[in-house]
């Protein structure tokens, strides 16, 4: 029993040593919390500092990210100093140790979200697209909504929402319609052997010169791309200003003009034919295919070709209610 007695002595003496040194610390406890929130506290007026506005004014995402670095980066100092005041900077090692191990175990958990991140804030710099853009990325067809931290957000043409990671956006090819406004189309037409083709072309050429939405310069220009095996291919060009009209309503337009300016010059376009044996005669069916020998009916009126506006309010609508800040800058230098 004695000797049981004596040991539970020495563990309430050296309990009562360490709750002495543990008062005699908490003045340098109190000074090292002191460093610690004044390093705080000049880390938040460094955030605040307009020099960190002007490095990053045109780029909200950046410029965020430099007043989190700073406000952390003098706190971390402060925790430092404050160690070194506690006598503790045995502790920092450890503590390093740690934070690198977890650091590489984060990064193998959430590498597809840091590759987003990451790709996100390159992005944000080189700004490789402006809001409205018409681009292709990776097959997938769209006008640029905004571009968040972790993905790039399109409206394709059938209105629907189309939500991109940042990373494959980054390393995919991006095909943007809408930073050269000039855009050439194309099309075929089947001409018989035995017509003139350089006459065919000249039409062709003479009757896009005149469609409205059609470029003069470039010029069109038509060239016999095939040749078939009941036809010859003839190809006409054409280039349409993207800011003023419709590529596709252009394209289209041309193609009926085209055909209807080469029928008008009784030009063969011939079609496929099949042999039917029918046993008594038949009535032509309504919207039957009219045959090489006949003539089509004269074409209607001009198509307007000018821009249309179909998913204009959508984009609105989307970017009044998104919660995320759009990083790209219409007014930024482009890649």
């Amino acid at each position: 029993m004695d000797s049981i007695q004596f040991d539970i002595d020495a563990v309430i003496q050296r309990l009562l040593n360490e709750a002495y040194g543990l008062l005699g610390a908490l003045p340098l406890l109190a000074l090292a919390l002191l460093v610690v929130w004044l390093a705080w506290m000049v880390g938040r007026w460094l955030s605040r500092r307009t020099l960190l506005e002007r490095l990053a004014r045109r780029n909200p995402f950046l410029r965020e990210l430099a007043r989190t670095t700073a406000h952390w980066a003098a706190t971390l100092i402060g925790v430092l100093v404050a160690l070194e005041i506690m006598d503790a900077t045995s502790l920092v090692g450890a503590v390093l140790g740690t934070a690198g191990v977890l650091g590489v175990a984060l990064g193998f958990a959430f590498k597809e979200t840091l590759e987003n991140y990451l790709a996100g804030i390159l992005m944000s710099i080189r700004q490789p697209f402006s809001p409205r853009d018409h681009v292709v990325i990776d097959g997938n067809e769209g006008l640029v909504i905004a571009l968040t931290s972790r993905a790039t957000i399109l409206m394709t043409p059938d209105g629907n929402h189309l939500r991109l990671p940042n990373a494959l956006v980054f390393r995919s090819v991006t095909l943007n319609y809408t930073r050269n406004p000039s855009r050439r189309f194309e099309f075929d037409v089947g001409l018989g052997g035995g017509e003139d083709l350089l006459q065919a072309q000249q039409i062709g050429i003479e009757r896009l010169e005149q469609l409205d939405g059609v470029l003069q310069a470039p010029p069109p220009r038509a060239f016999i791309s095939a040749l078939g095996d009941s036809n010859v291919q003839l190809r006409y060009h054409g280039w349409v200003d993207q800011r003023s009209h419709d590529f596709l309503l252009v394209r289209s337009e041309a193609m009926r003009q085209v055909i209807a300016a080469l029928d008008e010059a009784g030009m063969d376009m011939p079609e496929p034919i099949y042999r039917l044996h029918l046993h008594e005669r038949a009535q032509p069916l309504p919207g039957a295919p009219i045959s090489s020998g006949e003539r089509r009916p004269a074409p209607a009126a001009g198509v307007d070709t000018r821009v249309t506006a179909d998913l204009a309010e959508q984009i609105e609508q989307e970017q009044r209610v998104r919660d995320e800040e759009d990083l790209l800058d219409p007014n930024a230098p482009k890649e």
